[in-house]
């Protein structure tokens, strides 16, 4: 069982000044990591925003569709010798329909999305790993690609979702997988209560474990909680949580929320590790000084 690690997700600032004052508090707090999205709304540019940040530890959540990877290879490499290893990398599939439309880019159906991801990702991995790479693929074709300088240190991969496909790629090849609910619908927002059921969870590890094999015992399990605050009493949890659309007490457990008193957080944490393997959470931005109780109580442990 590994131990706690807690991250932060947070995309923008009023000013750069403030950003990285925000990557310092949130390293000061006890977080492990400060997470950068790549989106075409109100953010930073994930790349810009994470080499400003390297005081802390730099991750990057990056659309694989949006980049070539010989050339997404070399600037992470980049930022990982700026943060001097301290570089954790999560590459997706691409999901949010509008930043395809923004782009311009044809947003291919999910299993296309995957398949490419799975192809890039091993792209990357004999580049930090090896220095060089050929690799001919459905999707891509790379010959004698180089990556130099290199961290000593190769990034950590992050893949997460919701579905079996990207969780078997996620399984076979990344460092740390994280567990979502369905994005399929290709919109922010949507009906997440209904979605982030106990099954979805117990279903979603179990395909993991099985595509992972071996490797499944060294793999790090990540959660990503967007109802995150730490309340006076259950009850007060419970109307927090059925305000959110998550009704009834029992959603105070479901791992995407964590709405309770400090005690009640830290063994609500406790039992999901012990059930799920969760041990790598993630919380939004605007909770992280509320949350930072838990994270003093829990990390490392």
């Amino acid at each position: 069982m590994l131990p706690f690690r807690f991250a932060v997700h947070t995309a923008l600032a009023p000013t750069m000044a403030d950003w990285r004052e925000r990557a310092r508090a949130a390293e000061g707090l006890g977080y492990s990591a400060l997470y950068v999205t790549d989106h075409f709304d109100a953010q930073f540019g994930p790349l810009v925003a994470l080499v400003v940040a390297a005081e802390a530890t730099g991750t990057l959540v990056l659309n694989n569709d949006l980049r070539n990877p010989v050339v997404l290879a070399k600037e992470i490499a980049s930022l990982g010798l700026v943060a001097e290893g301290r570089i954790e990398v999560g590459l997706g599939a691409g999901w949010l329909r509008t930043d395809y439309e923004e782009t311009g880019i044809g947003y291919d159906a999910a299993g296309v999305r995957v398949h490419r991801l799975a192809e890039s990702l091993t792209i990357m991995r004999s580049l930090w790993n090896e220095g060089e790479t050929t690799f001919e693929g459905t999707h891509y074709t790379v010959l004698g690609a180089r990556c130099d300088p290199r961290p000593e240190t190769p990034p950590r991969l992050i893949v997460g979702g919701g579905g079996k496909r990207v969780l078997t790629v996620a399984a076979q090849q990344a460092d740390i997988v994280g567990v979502n609910t369905s994005l399929a619908s290709g919109e922010k927002g949507g009906d997440m209560a209904s979605q982030a059921s106990f099954d979805h969870y117990d279903r979603c590890l179990e395909w993991v474990r099985q595509a992972a094999g071996d490797r499944f015992s060294s793999l790090e399990l990540q959660i990503v909680a967007f109802a995150v605050n730490v309340v006076g009493s259950r009850r007060a949890a419970a109307r927090t949580a059925s305000m959110l659309g998550f009704p009834g007490e029992e959603a105070l457990d479901l791992p995407v929320v964590l709405l309770g008193t400090e005690d009640e957080l830290c063994e609500r944490l406790a039992e999901r590790r012990e059930r799920w393997g969760f041990s790598n959470v993630v919380v939004p931005g605007e909770a992280m000084e509320a949350f930072a109780p838990v994270v003093a109580r829990l990390a490392g442990t």
